[in-house]
Parts: structure tokens; C-alpha cells; sequence
């Protein structure tokens, strides 16, 4: 494990797969609190998480056994209800994201005002973010459609009035593994897991039948991926602009269906510049 406070105040968290960017918009003394408490808490995680790593690898149902460990039960609870296949896994980085964070906002309680004089705080694990704000506050966040191209797609201000906490994003490109086309789908809820589970099932809808899109078995892309000998992309053509609205459709009833049930706020979604968003107005 790996740990170093970085030199513009943010937190540098390492191990194994996971991989930590914190930051406290506060005063040095409480910065270095609250970083000590994500850095202890951060010490259990990934054994936390390998010692149910059966169960969370298993499609959700109704009748999964209660897990043990508090992060494995923000991932079973992101997944649960879901009428498609998802196993906890698509939840795991949104909810380490949520359980840091909330380490954090423990340790500011334990001593008067820490809390009041935090402006913001987020903890960011490879993409999926889990933030806090106090009143008045706000949060930006940048969106890059293409992991490989350094390039800013899409900006998006959070104020403290607006019920999100969490944003996360999937697609076919970078660390992700998914059953759809998307460039990138990122979607806002009110936790980093709940964000995590619909960018994923989201981005597995944006799809479409055209010659040259190249899909995989998941374990033969990554040796421990829980989704076994389900096919993934790997490759994706230059699309007809017809057959990317098509695919991007696909992905946009997807996301109205969970704006619909409250479980998200609202989902962006790109495919070859083309984009959607899609929002509780649409």
C-alpha cells in the first residue's frame, strides 16, 4: 500500500487496483485529521473486500446471503432490485469512494467545528467520485469522453441544494468493461455506488448491430472479471451518425428508466461526439 500526501493538499491512496485521490478544502490542521482517518480506514479495504470476493462476484439476488463488511453492503445494496443481470462488483469503486468519504466526515465530527469550517471535500478512485458540501458550496466536475485523448467533453456544477453526492462513469474505453459501445456514460446519484451501478448497466444498453464492433469474453480481457464468458467490446468502427443515434437511444431509455425509479439524477452519454443528456426534464 501506498500513501503520500500530495503538494497542492490532496491525499494519494494506493493498493492493489485501487487507486485514491482525496482532497479537503479546509484548514492544514484539519486537512491532516481527516487524511489520517481515510488512511486507516483505507489500511482494511482491499482485505475487506478479497475475503467476499465470492459472493460479491455473484449475480444479485434476492435470496444472496448478507455480507459482512460495510463496503460490501454499500455494493449489495446498489445492486439490489436490479431486473438485468449485475453482479456487486459494477458498485465496488463507487462504493470505496462512498466508505473513504465517509471516514473522512466521521473523524471531522469528533472535534467541534471541524465540520463547519470544511468547505468541500471528495474522494475521487480512478473516476468514480464520492464528494460532501457544506451550505452554500458547490462542486465542478470536468467530463472526458475518451480516457486515451486529454480532451474536455462536458462541465458540470453542483451546488449544495442539488441532492448529488455521487457521480461515476462507464464505457468500452479504459479500465471498464462493458457490454455496450459507449465512449463514456457518466451519470450523477446521490452516492458514488449507486452512480457506479447505473453508468454501468446504462453504458451496457448504448448498442447496436454493425460490421466491425469486436467483442471478447470477459475473462479471457481480464483474468478476475466477474462477468465470466459474457462477451465485451473491445474494438468499436467508425459508426454511420444513424447507427450511433440508434445506439445512444438504447442507452437514453435505460437512463430515463432509473431518473424514473429516483436512482439517479441525471446521465450523460457519447458515442463518437455525439452526445445526450438525459435528465428528470426529458
Amino acid at each position: 500500500m501506498t500513501k503520500s500526501p500530495m503538494t497542492d493538499n490532496r491525499l494519494h491512496l494506493q493498493h492493489g487496483p485501487i487507486d485514491i485521490i482525496a482532497h479537503v478544502d479546509a484548514p492544514k490542521e484539519v486537512c491532516h485529521r481527516l487524511y489520517s482517518g481515510a488512511e486507516k480506514r483505507f489500511t482494511t479495504v482491499l482485505d475487506e473486500l478479497v475475503g467476499e470476493l465470492d459472493l460479491l462476484k455473484q449475480p444479485w439476488n434476492s435470496d444472496q446471503p448478507n455480507p459482512r463488511g460495510r463496503i460490501a453492503k454499500k455494493m449489495i445494496g446498489a445492486v439490489a432490485g436490479s431486473e438485468t443481470f449485475v453482479t456487486p462488483m459494477a458498485a465496488v469503486a463507487g462504493a470505496v469512494a462512498d466508505e473513504i468519504l465517509e471516514a473522512m466526515l466521521t473523524e471531522a465530527k469528533f472535534q467541534q467545528p471541524s465540520l463547519e469550517i470544511i468547505q468541500r471535500m471528495y474522494v475521487n478512485n480512478g473516476g468514480d467520485i464520492a464528494f460532501w458540501l457544506n451550505a452554500g458550496e458547490s462542486f465542478s466536475i470536468g467530463v472526458v469522453d475518451n480516457p486515451g485523448v486529454p480532451e474536455l467533453n462536458a462541465r458540470v456544477s453542483l451546488g449544495y441544494e442539488i441532492p448529488v453526492r455521487g457521480i461515476a462513469t462507464s464505457g468500452w474505453r479504459g479500465r471498464s468493461q462493458s457490454l455496450g459501445i459507449a465512449d463514456a456514460v457518466t451519470v450523477l446519484s446521490e452516492s458514488a455506488a449507486n452512480a457506479d451501478v447505473a453508468a454501468t448497466l446504462i453504458a451496457n444498453e448504448v448498442n447496436v448491430d454493425f460490421p466491425g464492433i469486436e467483442k471478447r469474453p470477459a475473462s479471457e480481457v481480464k483474468d478476475d472479471s466477474d462477468l465470466g464468458m459474457i462477451p465485451v467490446t473491445v474494438a468499436v468502427p467508425n459508426l454511420p451518425e444513424d447507427k450511433i443515434s440508434i445506439a445512444l437511444e438504447q442507452g437514453a431509455r435505460s437512463a430515463r428508466i432509473f431518473i424514473k425509479s429516483g436512482k439517479i439524477t441525471a446521465a450523460y452519454l457519447s458515442l463518437q461526439k455525439q452526445t445526450l443528456v438525459i435528465d428528470n426534464q426529458l
